[in-house]
Formats: structure tokens, C-alpha cells, sequence
């Protein structure tokens, strides 16, 4: 804060302050013209604000410093940002996945009593302390089951001389190793993931399970991760899974007669639940750049994988590697919309195409002069026309506040084909 000890004003230097202060107003407005609607640090504001302070409480009828004073209010509103109202339509996603969220926790919840249900005649009566096999026999465990609540994975994971586990209990208490290098525990994990993916992005990434699994064998493991093991072997009962739950949100089996080897109850339901509730369904072979940066904006918050990847250039989807980059990027893109930004917004006279190769007739000059068939001559001397377009777009908070500056995301054409989205992975 300046104060009048340093920037002290009279009728003789009158003149002379109102040009500094000018100099400090003038790095605030550009500033803020910079920021494009974003809020931040403005390092000029205070400088600017408190030299123009003095200045209108020294002389307030002055039309310089009036001019100054009126400059300055327009710069205090533009630091504090752009805002939009928002309305219904734009958090719709919202309302819908809280919904789509509740109907599956009820359906896995009814689910999960069931399965228990059937599994009670065979369940060990207690979990803790787990069997001592040095004294149980074999036979008396193998073909049991056991309902395991504190089922840490990645966290207590680990690589053993016959398989991967994940250790449950503690020495003092006995151990459980759930086996995880196999179909039972990876499809019903892959299963959670796609329910994540397809219905709720409200669940976190999950660290903790629960776990009904079938005592199928005996390990003597050091149940640590890591190469170098300091601690002792621990022999205990190998549980395979045979349902996975997370409570509030899905139940996850194994099925082995599947592609996927595995499931979320109601998952075949899915599709059709969220079909009604999709404002974009398809791309038109017409669609322009701005249209269909606002199909591709539509398609993440509704949470249409299908119709998000069919936005996507075909030479960036060709390959696993590819597909499970998009994957991790559509993951990202569901984290942002529901933890970030609820809206963006589209802006069309920021839309820029250029020709990167090929024949160019941006002015329409040449077409003045040459015949069609002229200028398909030279067209055809050229060969492949490229056509890149930069989008802009701004996001918006729920309380309709922008979030950064805009953004701009690129699309490609080739041959006055369909518009497809390069760069996927930029943030909106």
C-alpha cells in the first residue's frame, strides 16, 4: 500500500502524479486483460489503487483523476472475474449420476445380502483369529468361505513365491492371502472400474474392500512388498475371491463364461438407463468445429464413452496403448467435471481454421478468376488437404465463477471430411 509519505500530492506535482498513477493503472489493465475473465494475482492492483486513492481524495473534481477513478472500477470488476449464471441444463449430469449412483447402491446392497445369504451355511462363524492351520486340518477349511471387511489393495499387495496376494490380518491374529494374480479377483476389479467409469464418479479410487471369498489352499509367504524381506513367513489360508463390494456403490462378481470375466450387478442395464437422459446421441458428417467441441463437452459430462470416443481422430485410436490413454484421459476429464467445473462454454468468434496443407484459397480471390475446374486442377497438384481449427472454450464453477483462462482445443479435417478432436487430453 502506497501511502502519501511516498507518493504525496499538491497543485504543483498535481500533474505529474496523475502520469504515475496512470503508468501502474495501465499494467493492472493489462493485466487483467491478459487473465481473460480468470482471477489471480495482480501485481499492479495495489499499486495502481492506492496511488489513485490519494489522488481522488486530493481532488475528486478533477475529470483527469475522475477519469482514473472510473478506470479503475472497471479493472476492480474485471480482476474479480467472469461470471455466468447457472442454469438447470448445465449440471443435469449431475442430479442424473446422483440418481443413477443411488439406484445402483440399492441394487448392489440387495444384491450383496443375498449372495451372503447363500454362502451363510458355509461362511466361517468367526474371521478373527484366522484359522491356525498348523492345527486345523486341510480338509476342514478348503471349500469354506469367509466374509473379509478390511481388505487394503494396493496397499498391503504383495509378490510371493506362488502367486500375488494381498495380505489380510496380522501376524498377532493370523492372515488371510487373497490371490489377485487371476481371473477371480481381476474381473470383478475391472468390473468396479467400469462402474466408476460408466456410473459414478463420485467414488473414489477404492483402497479398501470387502471381500466373500473361497478357502481353496495353504501358503507359507512373507507377506511384505518390496524384493528385499525382512520379516518372517507366515503360513496361512489362500482365499480366492468371489465377490468384490464396495458399500454405497457396486458389487462386482466373477463370471468366467464372459469376455470380461467379471461384472457389476445391473451393469447390462446401464446403456439403456443413460440413453434417456443423453442430449447428444451422434456426430453429424456436417458438424463444425464449435458443434462438436460442445458433443464432445456433452459426451464426458453424460458419461457416453462410446459417443467421447467417436469425437476422437481415428489415427489416435487405433491401438491399446492408444485406447487405454484415452481411457486414462477420460478418467481425468470425469474427475474435473465433478470436482472442478460443472459448464464450458463454447466460444465461436474465437474459432480459428488455417489450411496446414494442400491447396488454400482462404480469401476467395483465386476462385474470382479461375473456373472450377481450373481451381480443381491445382487442387489436385497439391493432393491431401489438411485442415487443423483451434476451439476456444471457458469453464465455469457451480456458482458460475470462471475457472482459468480459456482454453483451446484442436480439431482436424482431412479433405473436407468430418471434424475429429486431436488433443483430447486438454482440460476444458
Amino acid at each position: 500500500m502506497v501511502d502519501q509519505t511516498v507518493f504525496s500530492v499538491n497543485e504543483n506535482n498535481l500533474t505529474m502524479r496523475i502520469q504515475q498513477a496512470e503508468v501502474y493503472l495501465k499494467e493492472f489493465e493489462n493485466e487483467v486483460k491478459r487473465a481473460n475473465g480468470a482471477t489471480g494475482i495482480f501485481r499492479s492492483k495495489e499499486d495502481a489503487l492506492s496511488r489513485i486513492k490519494i489522488l481522488n481524495d486530493f481532488a475528486p473534481d478533477d475529470p483527469r483523476v475522475k477519469d482514473l477513478f472510473d478506470r479503475a472500477r472497471a479493472c476492480i470488476m474485471g480482476s474479480a472475474g467472469n461470471f455466468i449464471e447457472i442454469t438447470p441444463d448445465m449440471t443435469a449430469y449431475l442430479e442424473n449420476e446422483e440418481k443413477l449412483r443411488a439406484m445402483y447402491a440399492e441394487k448392489s446392497e440387495q444384491a450383496w445380502k443375498e449372495l451372503v445369504s447363500q454362502y451363510q451355511d458355509r461362511l466361517l462363524e468367526k474371521v478373527f483369529p484366522a484359522p491356525n492351520v498348523l492345527e486345523t486340518p486341510i480338509d476342514d477349511l478348503v471349500g469354506r468361505y469367509v466374509l473379509l471387511d478390511e481388505v487394503r489393495y494396493p496397499m498391503n499387495q504383495f509378490m510371493g513365491v506362488t502367486g500375488e496376494y494381498i495380505a489380510v490380518g496380522k501376524r498377532s491374529t493370523g492372515m488371510y492371502f487373497v490371490k489377485i494374480d487371476g481371473r477371480r479377483w481381476l474381473g470383478p476389479y475391472e468390473a468396479v472400474k467400469r462402474y466408476r467409469r460408466l456410473v459414478d464418479s463420485t467414488m473414489d479410487e477404492v483402497d479398501v474392500w470387502t471381500v466373500l471369498g473361497e478357502i481353496k489352499d495353504l501358503a507359507m509367504e512373507i507377506p511384505e512388498a518390496g524384493q528385499k524381506k525382512v520379516g518372517g513367513s507366515v503360513y496361512a489360508v489362500v482365499v480366492e475371491p468371489v465377490a468384490l463390494y464396495v458399500p454405497g456403490h457396486v458389487l462386482g462378481l466373477y463370471d468366467g463364461e464372459s469376455e470380461t470375466s467379471g461384472y457389476f450387478v445391473g451393469e447390462e442395464e446401464v446403456a439403456a438407463i443413460k440413453d434417456g437422459w443423453y442430449t447428444e446421441k451422434s456426430i453429424p458428417d456436417d458438424v463444425t468445429p464449435e458443434r462438436l467441441v460442445e458433443i464432445f463437452r456433452q459426451a464426458i459430462k453424460e458419461k457416453n464413452y462410446d459417443l467421447y470416443v467417436e469425437c476422437i481422430q481415428e489415427e489416435r485410436r487405433q491401438n491399446p496403448t492408444q485406447e487405454s490413454l484415452i481411457m486414462y484421459h477420460w478418467d481425468l476429464h470425469q474427475e474435473r467435471f465433478h470436482g472442478e467445473y460443472v459448464h464450458a462454454n463454447v466460444v465461436p468468434e474465437a474459432t480459428k481454421i488455417m489450411v496446414v496443407k494442400g491447396y488454400s484459397d482462404e480469401s476467395g480471390l483465386e476462385s474470382y478468376f479461375l473456373s472450377k475446374d481450373e481451381q480443381q486442377k491445382i487442387e489436385s497438384k497439391y493432393g491431401e488437404k489438411v485442415e487443423y481449427a483451434s476451439v476456444q472454450t471457458v469453464s465455469f464453477d457451480k456458482n458460475g465463477k470462471q475457472l482459468g483462462s480459456p482454453v483451446r482445443r484442436n480439431l482436424i479435417r482431412v479433405n473436407g471430411g468430418r471434424w475429429y478432436v486431436r488433443d483430447y487430453e486438454i482440460r476444458f
